[in-house]
């Protein structure tokens, strides 16, 4: 089960299908960032696709010699757009390729539309969710709900994100869910009925063992968001942002103009494949070895002493060029996370987070907190944070000090936040006050990192490790999770879909990763409707318990 290679195949198969010469993409927003997951444009113009349009243009040429490949979501709107194309067409042939399943009625529009006969073919690729890497997927909605209540437009666009997975993956999956979540039952019957009414989609020969789709609400576990983190994908995601692939560094004061926007792939940037999941000291270690082998590779070609040399020079100029761009992506990416580190306080900020966290000494984690909160490197984000844990940790603590501590907070809306907080995680999501929380686990491992600066390495276990485990043990009890419709399955599950209902995060996605690698057969993909880091997370609970 990859979900990046099942894109990625549509996406070809799309450019093959629609023949040979010089063609147009023409895409919505949420395709053209789904396709920028699998395939980057230089790799789309070596396919004879020379020109990328988004829908609803109307400045565009006409350039009948031109055929265009038209891929975007099956919404009202692009269909109304595509019927105004039709009328007036600007491109010779027109093949179109839907996201998901297309409307009878839509396609008689679409049909009635095309007076110039020009359209070629019509065909539906489920490609209708973004790939981030093999076992990882998200469909970019933030917010998706208000009073815990799912907008309708979101769900219906959860619906056809989860279902164009399966048809991806050619798979028909038993569905279960987290019981205590009214979105998550809601969300497996629209999956269950939508499934049943395209029965004919999801007609795939049967394989050795049934999938399952495993749906749990982000309530459940509120505390890994909130947490600080130290892997390379998931401490960049925290401290810069990952959008789409894609780190903005235009408001970081002395990045060069050519790195205000870097690319972050499994898919094309093999040291990042390499290194998601290792802690900050380590990325500190193979950025060095990574400099050091650019730093032979550059006295090796400035040896040009025959034609060999030459020859030599001209055929490894790509990959070097390449690699060079590699090395100055990774220095500046990593850079400058070690100057929010220290310009932060991150370290012992961290620590203060996993005593709250693991230990259960009330008195030293609300010192701990205050003097923090004190400290002028504390950025008001970690401020709110500590607060928020220690909220959720001591909430029922009879010296409870969460009132005096969210007073001590500089934002205004503190008191308005942590309410919702505790309130967004009333379902079982707030931490025991016994010496051990189930599911979460800390180690910590000191060591030097670059120019020796000491880097922490934090591995914060989800709770989602334990919920997977008990799954494929056979030990999810089902009045927990229990099943959509009345089959049951009777063996343990080896390909399984988690989907979190209000985002997932990029620790649980090496959590998954780590499982996937210890078991072999079992294959596990993960996905949400986002991806958070601290401060969208924020934005969601507060959304999700908004008055």
């Amino acid at each position: 089960m990859d979900v990046v290679l099942a894109v990625k195949k549509y996406v070809s198969k799309m450019i093959a299908d629609s023949g040979t010469g010089m063609r147009v993409l023409m895409m919505d927003k949420e395709t053209t960032g789904i396709v920028s997951m699998v395939y980057t444009r230089s790799e789309i113009l070596q396919k004879e696709v020379y020109l990328f349009e988004n829908i609803g243009n109307e400045h565009g040429e006409v350039m009948k010699h031109l055929n265009a490949i038209v891929f975007v979501r099956p919404t009202k709107e692009n269909v109304q757009l595509l019927c105004k194309e039709l009328k007036n067409p600007r491109y010779g042939k027109y093949y179109l390729y839907f996201s998901h399943a297309l409307s009878k009625s839509d396609v008689k529009v679409l049909a009635e539309s095309d007076e110039h006969e020009c359209v070629s073919d019509i065909n539906e690729y489920f490609a209708d969710f973004y790939p981030v890497d093999i076992h990882h997927f998200t469909l970019n909605i933030t917010n998706c709900a208000r009073h815990f209540i799912w907008s309708q437009n979101h769900l219906t666009r959860t619906c056809h994100g989860l279902t164009s997975v399966f048809l991806a993956l050619k798979k028909c999956p038993m569905i279960r869910y987290q019981a205590n979540s009214e979105m998550c039952h809601q969300l497996a019957d629209s999956v269950k009925l939508l499934i049943s009414r395209e029965a004919s989609l999801f007609d795939f020969r049967r394989s050795d063992s049934t999938p399952m789709l495993l749906i749990l609400d982000r309530r459940f576990d509120p505390v890994t968001p909130l947490l600080n983190q130290w892997t390379y994908q998931a401490m960049t995601h925290e401290l810069l942002g990952i959008k789409n692939g894609r780190v903005d560094l235009s408001q970081r004061p002395g990045v060069k103009k050519d790195l205000h926007e870097v690319v972050l792939s499994p898919l094309h940037d093999q040291f990042y494949r390499e290194n998601l999941y290792k802690n900050f000291g380590e990325i500190g270690s193979s950025i060095k070895e990574l400099m050091d082998d650019f730093q032979a590779k550059t006295r090796s070609q400035q040896k040009v002493e025959s034609i060999d040399d030459m020859k030599a020079f001209v055929e490894n100029y790509p990959q070097f060029k390449k690699m060079s761009g590699t090395v100055a992506k990774h220095v500046t990416v990593v850079g400058e996370l070690s100057k929010i580190v220290g310009a932060n306080n991150l370290l012992e900020i961290s620590e203060c987070e996993q005593d709250i966290a693991c230990q259960s000494d009330h008195s030293s984690a609300i010192q701990k907190v205050r003097a923090l909160l004190r400290q002028p490197s504390t950025s008001s984000v970690d401020a709110l944070r500590l607060v928020a844990l220690y909220s959720l940790r001591y909430d029922s603590h009879s010296n409870n000090a969460t009132t005096s501590l969210t007073d001590q907070l500089a934002s205004r809306d503190s008191r308005r936040i942590i309410s919702g907080l505790l309130k967004y995680a009333s379902i079982g999501g707030r931490l025991s006050q016994a010496a051990e929380i189930p599911g979460i686990s800390m180690t910590r491992k000191f060591f030097k990192g670059l120019k020796g600066v000491e880097n922490v390495y934090t591995q914060h276990v989800p709770k989602i490790k334990d919920t997977i485990e008990e799954l494929l043990k056979g030990r999810l009890r089902e009045s927990d999770y229990p099943y959509a419709g009345s089959s049951i399955m009777s063996e343990r599950p080896s390909d399984v879909i988690v989907f979190i209902v209000g985002g997932t995060t990029y620790e649980e996605v090496a959590c998954v990763d780590s499982i996937n690698s210890s078991n072999s057969g079992v294959r596990i993909i993960l996905g949400g409707t986002t991806i958070h880091n601290g401060l969208s997370f924020i934005d969601e609970f507060m959304t999700a318990t908004a008055s």
